[in-house]
């Protein structure tokens, strides 16, 4: 009959070990009364000089039987000496009864283990704190070697992780006291990191019960790239993934990151996040530009680098909302390909595909036929309850809000706001739109959160929502005729050869500068006169600055980010740049190509056709 030789695996202990049995050792040292034989790298017996059959040196492989296991863990061996070939070797596992992370409420001061992927590792002044995720949550466990030195520095983020400790309330936040911490490499970590990304592909899949708020071929033909991006956002709430969410300074932009905002801090909140997440979690950031700066992204590497370096979080998730989509995000994109970043995109302005191959997930409504009439405070409001449909009825009025904001003439609009008659009128979604962005001018590149969450009604104070909206719409009204009496009466105005009136506005030399409305509102609410008293007919605005031009036009077919890039090509040396949407939009150029770039701008918006409207 073939003996059995035990070989005790990693992690396995005094209590993995049966009296009796066979084990494979190695000698560890000498002593005058006997040699210690190491079991595995934590668990040693002693062999008494009475029961040594054979001479050995150190780190010798012998084998030893288990004469007797005392009280107080001691282990007593006897040498045996056993054929080559007599006996066959098997591996002893560890015994372990594995805890789940959601189970920790209900085993306060009882040991504990968890198997965990090391998502967060934060070295305080006292303990080391790792922040792990299972299949079940997320907690965090607290490691103390010595005020202030790093505990287990062998573990590191993304590491899969064997947690042994004490579940424990600490400030009302639970926590592992942990008392060992093993790093698991090959096949075990490959399984334990498969059941936590199958748990976590599940958790994070938004429910099915979630349909779109109104009837839309453009939204349903979306429907399935909005979840994907939920999921991809709940994910990385679920597994303590930032989340920097950049977005157009304006009320449409807003209206798209607020939305997410509030049902993304809930989330946290829910998943049991850190009370501190404002700080590293989330982060929300007006952009001006409608699209993806280098001086955005150079701020946000900045910042995700030293928090990366300084307490150990994972690099984020960057959502961009009412930007992103366009050609002028290309030099962005290239630089978060450098750090290997996620990036997700929810946008209606017109896309450029050159710039998919640097995204995860990319809503927009024209890669369904839709166009800029569906606008990114639609989509973020839809996507928003997809994350988390609790908050759908604190932002029920977004889409109203951002599409009239943004003179949405898709028939979106309408079903919008027929879902929220009862509680506002088109008139209060308008003010709301003008309110938000009059406020956002002051707040620069701020996200002014508790301010823009009293715009929009989201702090349970009614009345002070109502006297501040209008506050600032009768300000923003007072700034904008100021304006307008300055800036009128030096329009200068041409018929087009396509039968479109052109409208020249300087922005800059004949209007008030660096203050409200901005040139690209100034130029808009320029426009916005002229359709009025040219009804019926063609109009087009340029809002002319030194180096800039804002191009709004109604009743003309235009493409602006085609004749953009047709400039571009034609002029190589005026520094031609910008886009938009298609009739709305802006350029920039180098100052001293100015009256050429005028004039090449005036003889391309000629050549698109004109329609009575």
């Amino acid at each position: 009959m073939t003996e059995t030789v035990y070989r005790l695996g990693p992690g396995c202990d005094v209590d993995d070990i049966v009296e009796g049995n066979i084990y494979m050792g190695k000698v560890q040292g000498f002593a005058t009364f006997g040699t210690f034989v190491n079991l595995n790298d934590k668990t040693k017996g002693l062999l008494h000089k009475s029961n040594v059959k054979t001479e050995r040196k150190e780190r010798d492989n012998i084998l030893v039987l288990v004469n007797q296991i005392r009280p107080n863990g001691n282990i007593d061996l006897r040498e045996v000496e056993l054929p080559e070939g007599s006996y066959e070797t098997k591996l002893v596992a560890k015994k372990i009864t594995l805890s789940r992370l959601d189970d920790l409420r209900s085993k306060i001061g009882r040991n504990v283990t968890i198997e965990a992927d090391v998502v967060q590792i934060k070295q305080t002044s006292g303990p080391t704190i790792f922040t792990i995720c299972d299949d079940s949550g997320v907690e965090d466990a607290a490691a103390f070697t010595e005020a202030g030195v790093r505990s287990y520095p062998e573990v590191n983020l993304g590491d899969i992780v064997r947690v042994f400790g004490e579940a424990n309330k600490r400030n009302n936040q639970l926590q592992i006291e942990v008392s060992n911490m093993q790093v698991l490499r090959g096949e075990e970590a490959d399984n334990v990191r498969a059941r936590i990304n199958k748990a976590l592909e599940a958790r994070a899949e938004p429910s099915d019960d979630v349909k779109p708020l109104i009837e839309s071929e453009v939204i349903n033909a979306l429907w399935p790239e909005m979840r994907k991006l939920a999921k991809i956002i709940r994910r990385a709430v679920f597994t303590q993934q930032p989340i920097i969410l950049r977005h157009h300074a304006d009320a449409d932009g807003i209206c798209a990151a607020v939305s997410v905002e509030t049902a993304v801090i809930q989330l946290i909140k829910d998943a049991g996040g850190d009370p501190d997440m404002d700080n590293f979690l989330f982060r929300r950031s007006p952009s001006k530009a409608p699209f993806y700066e280098i001086e955005d992204v150079t701020r946000d590497l900045d910042m995700m680098l030293k928090d990366n370096v300084r307490f150990g979080q994972k690099l984020p998730l960057i959502l961009l909302m009412d930007n992103g989509s366009t050609e002028e995000d290309m030099p962005s994109y290239k630089m978060t390909d450098v750090y290997n970043l996620d990036v997700a995109v929810a946008d209606h302005h017109h896309p450029d595909d050159t710039i998919d191959k640097y995204l995860i997930a990319h809503v927009n409504p024209y890669h369904v036929g839709g166009d800029f009439g569906v606008t990114a405070g639609m989509l973020g409001t839809e996507i928003a309850r997809l994350i988390n449909p609790s908050v759908e009825s604190r932002i029920l009025h977004f889409p109203a809000v951002a599409g009239i904001a943004d003179r949405s003439e898709a028939p979106e609009l309408q079903s919008y706001l027929k879902l929220i008659e009862a509680n506002y009128t088109q008139e209060d979604c308008r003010s709301i739109g003008i309110a938000l962005d009059y406020e956002q001018f002051w707040l620069r590149f701020n996200d002014g959160r508790e301010i823009v969450k009293d715009i929009l009604n989201l702090n349970n104070s009614p009345e002070r929502h109502s006297k501040l909206v209008d506050l600032l719409v009768s300000e923003s009204n007072a700034a904008i005729e100021d304006q307008m009496n300055t800036m009128m009466p030096h329009v200068t105005a041409q018929k087009l050869s396509s039968g479109a009136n052109l409208f020249l506005a300087d922005v800059e030399m004949l209007a008030h500068r660096f203050t409200f409305p901005p040139p690209g509102k100034s130029s808009g609410e320029v426009h916005d006169i002229l359709c009025k008293k040219y009804v019926g007919e063609p109009v087009v605005t340029l809002g002319l600055g030194p180096d800039f031009a804002v191009i709004r036009s109604r009743g003309v077919l235009m493409n602006i980010p085609q004749m953009v890039r047709s400039m571009r090509d034609e002029m190589p040396g005026a520094g031609i740049s910008g886009g938009g949407h298609l009739v709305v939009g802006s350029i920039k150029f180098v100052e001293g190509m100015r009256s050429e770039v005028i004039a090449k701008m005036i003889e391309k918006i000629s050549e698109f056709p004109a329609n009575t409207v």
